[in-house]
């Protein structure tokens, strides 16, 4: 008598997956935006995330009559300047949805120029997230592209980044 081996059952691995399906499941990333558009009666916001330089933006929207709050102030008392304030706005126009959302903001680090750059990619964001059909048209304007440009270290044996020391020749 011989003996046959006996068949090995396949095991599904997430590098061999059985069928089509669980090859889809295993490839697809899950999608960040899901994660920040979960809403409910228990969370009617919608996130998002903004950086610029050293500044971080926390942008939460929720449908409304155009509430805008950065770190519980309004938006004119925290950014005296026009430019500031225009950038920040600069999402909303191009979506037109200037009186459509209520708009909270947390904002830390950096200065008025990094912060109003962090709440504009936030806030663009945010609102691609709530309407996805928009998110080609704030694309179109670079608002959700971050910016990476930084503050360029300085060098030893120099006076900054790329300032020397005064050449004294005698």
């Amino acid at each position: 008598m011989t003996e046959q081996p006996k068949p090995t059952p396949e095991i599904a691995t997430p590098e061999t997956p059985k069928d089509s399906a669980d090859a889809a499941a295993a490839t697809a990333r899950p999608d960040p935006a899901e994660a920040t558009a979960k809403k409910g009666p228990s969370n009617p916001f919608i996130w998002g995330t903004g950086r610029r330089k050293s500044a971080v933006a926390r942008v939460r929207i929720r449908p409304g009559e155009g509430k805008f709050l950065i770190n519980e102030r309004e938006i004119d008392d925290y950014f005296r300047v026009e430019p500031a304030r225009q950038a920040v706005r600069t999402p909303l126009k191009v979506a037109g949805a200037e009186r459509t959302y209520d708009i909270f903001v947390r904002v830390d680090g950096g200065g008025p120029t990094g912060q109003s750059g962090a709440i504009m990619l936030g806030l663009a964001r945010a609102l691609a997230v709530a309407e996805p059909q928009l998110a080609p048209k704030l694309k179109e304007q670079r608002l959700l592209t971050r910016d990476p440009r930084r503050v360029e270290r300085k060098k030893y044996g120099q006076a900054g980044a790329r300032r020397r020391f005064q050449f004294s020749k005698r």
